[in-house]
């Protein structure tokens, strides 16, 4: 797995903390950093997501993939599926993930709720591998709903 990331404050002005991501898969992705009140020169422009919330969100799809997959596999009529991440951050440097909740959202006609959380709980132990590396630094926690079709 490949992927370039380039400061386009770089190409332009030579300001701002935007960064465009461009990914083996031949994607590109925009990131950019808050800005910053006190020293504008060193903030972003939100213009984009925060690295971190990349990070936070490719974690919610990595683990989503994996549940409807699971589910499909199982035979069981999963019509959606969508995870709601909440996370918080340690209040100095390095700033990890402390804590993130993934609340899932999983739709379909006659899913028994024990497998939705089996599928969960496959994800995050087996083969979720962002789930499983921020679990390192983080206290990972999930719920769920199951909503009939």
């Amino acid at each position: 797995m490949e992927c370039t990331v380039t400061w386009t404050g770089a190409l332009k002005t030579r300001s701002g903390m935007g960064f465009v991501a461009e990914t083996g898969s031949g994607h590109t992705l925009m990131m950019d950093g808050a800005p910053d009140a006190d020293k504008p020169e060193n903030g972003g422009l939100n213009l984009a997501p925060r690295p971190l919330e990349t990070v936070l969100a490719g974690t919610g799809g990595c683990s989503a993939y994996d549940v409807v997959l699971i589910l499909k596999r199982g035979r069981h009529a999963v019509q959606g599926c969508s995870v709601k991440l909440s996370a918080e951050r340690a209040a100095t440097d390095p700033k990890v993930f402390t804590k993130i909740h993934m609340h899932f959202s999983v739709t379909g006609k006659g899913i028994p709720a024990a497998a939705v959380e089996r599928a969960i709980a496959m994800s995050h132990e087996k083969y979720c591998s962002a789930s499983i590396m921020l679990g390192k630094t983080a206290e990972i926690t999930t719920s769920f709903e199951l909503l009939e079709d």
